[in-house]
């Protein structure tokens, strides 16, 4: 089987929640010398696919708790592999899944590259207000607030959560990254913040990017 295809198959079994044959297919490209970090761009492209499922009607809430399921599988499966450096040098994350939303798979994963990477990740949890994420960005004074939500009726929290970092004079201080299956690129823009990521793997690279900046 040929690199792309097995990727194929990847997104195939995540999108149809095989468990089992997704974990046999992850070992067998870790056997391959596939990196990690590229499998799990490749199952975040298949979690893509759910959103999308779900946007368009074919999925319903408990098929995207199932998919998060699934992919916690198959992070135990990688988190062995992922070539990670210590001390949170690059600087300060803080992660929430806002109020009114107990998905965190997105974020979880998010939460692991960003360690991995060499970022001090302070975790808030799922279903938290935008009062306590601004505590939490003047309290710790990261570099980058990360926020996620997979139902469209908690989107509203994102430009909420901008708004009270203005109103508290924090907003200039931290970049704002947000992602999930029902955000857009539109959205994300008039929400007022600094980034959109559509996957994990590109909202390290988005960090990454600030962080170098500050750095250098």
């Amino acid at each position: 089987m040929t690199e792309e295809n097995l990727f194929d198959e990847m997104k195939v079994a995540l999108i149809e929640f095989r468990v089992d044959p997704l974990v046999e297919m992850i070992q067998a490209a870790i056997q391959k010398g596939i990196p990690a970090e590229k499998v799990i761009e490749v199952l975040s492209e298949g979690m893509n696919v759910v959103g999308a499922k779900y946007q368009a009607g074919e999925y319903f809430v408990t098929m995207l708790i199932i998919a998060g399921e699934v992919m916690k599988e198959a992070m135990a499966v990688l988190k062995p592999h992922l070539e990670g450096r210590s001390g949170g040098d690059l600087g300060k994350v803080v992660l929430a899944t806002v109020a009114g939303d107990i998905h965190d798979i997105g974020k979880n994963i998010l939460s692991t590259l960003l360690t991995t990477a060499g970022f001090e990740v302070i975790d808030l949890g799922i279903d938290v207000t935008a009062e306590d994420i601004v505590e939490a960005v003047k309290a710790h004074r990261p570099l980058v607030l990360g926020m996620s939500a997979l139902l469209t009726t908690n989107l509203e929290q994102f430009p909420k959560v901008v708004t009270l970092l203005e109103e508290e004079g924090v907003r200039d201080g931290v970049k704002v990254i947000v992602g999930g299956a029902t955000v857009t690129e539109d959205f994300a823009r008039a929400a007022g913040v600094d980034a959109y990521a559509k996957t994990a793997v590109d909202g390290v690279n988005i960090c990454k990017e600030w962080a170098a900046a500050t750095l250098n």
